[in-house]
């Protein structure tokens, strides 16, 4: 029998981890699976179909009123379509603010709701939770601290691993990804990550590319570049802070993975690809620069120590971070430079391999996949029904 699944991701990140859910279901569903709902590139060439999350990626409280008619003209067609047709589940994927609106609406409906990779409501508003806990059927964490977090709300809660361990991988050695690339081992190579939002990426690019200057002049030009460009981001957003040529800088669209392996160490945006870098096993420094308005905002908000996902999962600091003003040319250098050989390096490896064994043992798609699957298939839809009353109180 056909299973039809509404599934929203809004972010580059959910959009990998999408792909990889879809991929997992298409094996546990004998009959054929029916995708609808949000997502990238990644989920759509898995089968999705319907909306670009593209259109409704960003951060920041500024950010998010420049592109506030997109998102709720998205949030509308999708409450449509949620009541327009049957879903057996609905599938949410990060994006707290925008998905808990869709799980507003779907329990309204009385479809089952599966959040996975949860809102992390371990680090701003935690006040969420008892919202949370009426809305959602099933929570799928990542990490091992958000099951207790969720079982103490009464959330019927599941840690799966987190995805990336699975899907983290680069084969090559370091001197087979230099030669991939066109680059001699004896090159000091940094890559430079500054997000897959186009607004990360306009904030970001040009303390890095300052910084690139910085470093290319300290080891007498012998530095080299990459940019593993996302596809989401146009190279137009590139060519202001490279045109110079102060500093080798080349984009290498799509080859994220080699390009850190082949790399003494990195720049990279605040996000998912932190977690991907210390997996991968290069040293770091986080960054991220954000409105004003917004960091304010975040700042009041937040209730814990460290913005950087290696650090928040160590829960102590392994990777420098570089927030605001801080995240300048001169201090970006400064922390590469000193990671390039000696002690400092060395110790933050040694936590990367902590960070490795918090993130689980693989399978968290197939692991995922298979409750979302005993969910649509052994309960009865009926027994999600909602009152309307009850939802409009939440």
């Amino acid at each position: 029998m056909d299973k039809s699944i509404l599934m929203v991701s809004g972010e580059e990140s959910g959009d990998l981890h999408g792909a990889a859910l879809i991929r997992a279901l298409k094996k546990l569903v004998p009959g054929g699976l029916n995708v609808a709902g949000m997502g990238g590139w990644r989920m759509k060439e898995e089968g999705l179909v319907g909306l670009d999350s593209r259109e409704v990626s960003v951060v920041g409280v500024v950010e998010v009123a420049s592109r506030l008619p997109r998102i709720l003209k998205s949030m509308s067609t999708l409450k449509r379509q949620l009541r327009g047709e049957r879903f057996d589940a609905v599938v949410l994927i990060d994006f707290p603010d925008f998905n808990l609106r869709i799980a507003k609406e779907a329990r309204r409906l009385g479809v089952p709701v599966i959040y996975y990779i949860s809102p992390q409501v371990w680090a701003w508003r935690k006040g969420r939770l008892k919202k949370i806990a009426r809305l959602v059927n099933k929570m799928l964490v990542v990490f091992p601290f958000e099951y207790y977090i969720y079982r103490e709300a009464g959330v019927d809660v599941e840690y799966v691993g987190h995805p990336l361990a699975d899907t983290v991988r680069c084969d090559l050695t370091r001197e087979e990804a230099r030669a991939t690339l066109g680059l001699e081992d004896r090159d000091r190579v940094v890559s430079l990550l500054p997000g897959s939002r186009t607004g990360e990426v306009k904030r970001l690019i040009s303390p890095m590319a300052g910084a690139a200057r910085i470093i290319s002049e300290k080891l007498d030009g012998k530095a080299v570049f990459l940019l593993p460009a996302a596809r989401s981001i146009e190279d137009g957003l590139f060519n202001a802070a490279l045109k110079d040529g102060k500093a080798d800088i080349r984009i290498v669209r799509g080859r994220m993975y080699e390009a850190l392996r082949a790399s003494d160490a990195a720049v990279v945006a605040s996000g998912t690809a932190t977690l991907e870098t210390a997996l991968i096993g290069t040293p770091m420094v986080i960054v991220y620069k954000m409105a004003p308005v917004s960091y304010g905002i975040a700042r009041a908000l937040v209730k814990i120590p460290h913005a950087g996902l290696p650090n928040i999962v160590a829960e102590r600091e392994v990777v420098p971070e570089l927030l605001q003003d801080e995240a300048s040319p001169e201090n970006i250098a400064g922390e590469v430079l000193s990671m390039l050989e000696g002690p400092r390096r060395e110790e933050m490896l040694r936590g990367y391999d902590q960070i490795r064994k918090s993130l689980g043992r693989g399978g968290a798609a197939e692991k995922a996949a298979r409750a979302i699957y005993n969910l649509i298939t052994n309960l009865d839809y009926h027994d999600y029904h909602v009152s309307p009353d009850l939802v409009r109180r939440t």
